[in-house]
């Protein structure tokens, strides 16, 4: 947060500064906590605040001065005010209008008028207006200056937490320093309030307070990515060791786990901005971003376009802008966006009168400037879709393509889903020792995609079941010779997304044992070996 930033901006005489936030009193103590001190800006003010139930009240004696509720009286005050003075004004914007609400252009065409007098004036006067949500008429937006206020810093949590302790000397503190760092990090991206109230259920909880209330604290983050109604949190169970292949990606992952921690500073490493998952449906491509958030234990926001846009005019790029915000707040996280050609599918056409140029645009200014420890992993069928500026350079670290199982794969993926199904010794009685089966069923499946083996398992024990009898291996070949893959119903699709991937990815697996998808070759068929280009670890 930057002190002498807001000072300066009253400093000049800019005559109206808006702050979103939810945290009134927060940023009402900042506010006054600069325009009282003459070191920051030379002369003090006196500081006023107006609500449209009081009206405006006089901060040192705590009065009403005089039938000021109504917002142009509020105005006129102000006007006529002859102090150095700063007036606070909340849910202003209101008159701006919002939602079905018009807005109030007497109380814009008031604002106007005054404007000249706080600029110019031989009183220096400054009017903030502090609101929940961001609502500039396009009558004001020269006359009005943004200012972000940031959420509370580590400082301010720990100061809260102390605080919290001391005064209440009943609660138990089972806390190393360590730890106690740890709690309040994990309150990174919460008002103080919310904060506060976390710590509060962590207390009342058992009586004291320890490491193991970590997740009382994660749960109220939780809390605030569901009030969005944008992102989605993804509790998952997956691990790494559920993702059969994908070597290549899962390495990449491994190695840049903790990049934005204490440590990796010390090697100068800049945290990862995130990954473009792309290839074949069924691949692995949703569960790897499911997984990762287990590995980097790092919580999962799922980033639904759909939900972004919405019928009112401008409430899209507002959606997007407070999406993106509350990414950035509960940081570090990992960003999910799943399927994002079709969050795209609008985009080049005039039947939104630009709002998904508009939205796309904004997105993409936010990944290549973003400095919180976000980490983006998009996922795509369709690439053709994709347009060519998000694939370049500097907006994902790297472009990951996701072939067809190998041989290999194959056998690894079969390994997951039967060890992960076979645990009754009387259901797997009658069939050979996984491994052997693993590797019979992996010759069988050239061209199966991951999901596919993953019904060929199910569909088999359905089998087995009905008939109330252990698993043969007769019911997984069964099943293998009724299952038409994927590779065969869209062979062209995919033998395009390998054209594509050839040049312009790296591939998501090793590629030594692979097979050549697909026998016979002509003149007009592109190359069966597979896309993209490998990286060694």
């Amino acid at each position: 947060m930057s002190v002498y930033k807001l000072a300066n901006l009253i400093r000049a005489r800019f005559p109206m500064i808006y702050i979103t936030t939810f945290e009134e009193d927060r940023v009402t103590k900042y506010i006054k906590s600069i325009v009282t001190d003459a070191k920051q800006v030379k002369f003090p003010r006196e500081v006023f605040t107006w609500t449209q139930t009081n009206g405006i009240i006089n901060d040192s004696t705590s009065k009403a001065v005089g039938d000021t509720a109504c917002p142009c009286k509020a105005l006129e005050y102000i006007r006529k005010y002859d102090k150095d003075s700063v007036f606070i004004l909340y849910d202003f914007h209101v008159n701006f209008g919002c939602k079905n609400r018009q807005p109030d252009y007497n109380v814009i065409r008031k604002i106007r008028d005054i404007v000249p007098d706080l600029k110019l004036g031989t009183v220096r006067k400054t009017i903030f207006f502090i609101s929940t949500e961001l609502l500039i008429p396009e009558a004001l937006q020269k006359e009005i200056t943004i200012y972000d206020f940031p959420l509370p810093t580590l400082d301010e949590i720990k100061s809260k937490f102390n605080s919290m302790i001391n005064q209440n000397s009943s609660v138990a503190v089972e806390l190393t320093e360590e730890e106690k760092d740890k709690l309040c990090k994990a309150a990174l991206g919460l008002t103080l309030q919310e904060a506060e109230s976390a710590f509060a259920l962590a207390m009342v909880n058992d009586g004291k307070i320890n490491i193991k209330d970590l997740p009382i604290i994660l749960e109220e983050k939780v809390q605030v990515i569901k009030k969005t109604g944008i992102l989605e949190f993804i509790k998952s169970d997956y691990t790494i060791k559920d993702i059969g292949g994908l070597d290549n990606l899962k390495n990449w992952l491994l190695k840049r786990n903790n990049s934005w921690s204490e440590q990796a500073k010390k090697y100068c490493i800049p945290a990862p901005k995130g990954v473009l998952v792309t290839g074949v449906p069924g691949c692995g491509k949703s569960l790897t971003a499911k997984a990762m958030s287990t590995i980097w234990q790092l919580p999962l926001l799922k980033l639904d376009f759909g939900k972004v846009f919405s019928g009112l005019v401008g409430s899209s790029e507002e959606n997007m802008r407070r999406a993106l915000a509350t990414a950035e707040a509960v940081a570090p996280s990992i960003l999910w966006i799943d399927e994002i050609e079709k969050g795209l599918s609008g985009l080049g056409s005039n039947g939104d009168s630009g709002v998904s140029s508009r939205i796309f645009g904004q997105f993409l200014t936010w990944m290549q400037e973003k400095e919180a420890p976000v980490f983006v992993i998009a996922t795509a069928n369709n690439i053709s879709n994709l347009p060519p500026e998000l694939l370049r350079k500097g907006r994902f670290d790297e472009i990951f393509f996701v072939d067809l199982p190998t041989v290999d794969e194959r056998k690894e993926i079969f390994k997951l889903h039967l060890e992960k199904r076979l645990k009754d010794k009387t259901v797997a009685s009658e069939v050979a020792e996984i491994k052997d089966l693993c590797g019979q069923l992996a010759n069988m499946t050239e061209g199966f995609i991951g999901s596919e083996i993953e019904q060929v398992v199910i569909s088999a024990l359905c089998d087995a079941f009905f008939e109330n009898r252990p698993l043969k291996f007769e019911d997984l070949a069964k099943n293998i010779q009724t299952t038409v893959p994927l590779s065969t119903t869209q062979r062209e699709q995919i033998l395009a997304l390998r054209a594509w991937a050839n040049i312009r990815a790296v591939s998501a697996a090793k590629t030594s044992n692979l097979k050549t998808y697909g026998k016979e070759t002509d003149e007009n068929s592109v190359s069966t070996s597979r896309g993209g280009r490998t990286l060694d670890f």
